[in-house]
């Protein structure tokens, strides 16, 4: 993981690994906050770019009590998830880690940044794995 960013392979197409994140998402109750689509942003300025998805979404109850501790995670807060097809056609999501998010806010430890590591890692593994 360099610098906080964990990236795992899908088993999936982009628009199936993204169906997957937002089944997960919506059963676990949370809110899915914004779906940026970069690739077509790109196209809209003439330019090109392969599938990159950027997925936003957050529960209260889970990034409130890190901004608690330290109110500028809020600017890494709610949680995203990039969807991407590299150049060789293969499909990846990549997060930021909440333990990560937590140091860089200067929060050395949290049972807050605990439980949305668990939660991401569980919704990633789920839209990535069969």
């Amino acid at each position: 993981m360099a610098d906080g960013l964990v990236t795992l392979r899908s088993a999936f197409d982009p628009a199936e690994t993204k169906a997957r994140l937002l089944a997960v998402l919506k059963e676990k109750g949370v809110a899915v906050l914004a779906d940026i689509d970069h690739a077509k942003a790109a196209a809209s300025a003439g330019m090109t770019l392969g599938p990159t998805e950027v997925v936003i979404f957050g529960k209260a109850e889970g990034g409130t009590p890190l901004m608690q501790v330290s109110q500028t995670a809020g600017l890494d807060l709610p949680l995203k998830a990039l969807i991407w097809q590299d150049a060789a056609g293969a499909t990846w999501l990549s997060y930021n880690d909440p333990h990560w998010i937590a140091a860089r806010h200067g929060v050395a430890t949290s049972k807050a940044a605990d439980g949305l590591a668990a939660t991401i890692a569980a919704v990633a593994k789920h839209a990535t794995q069969a």
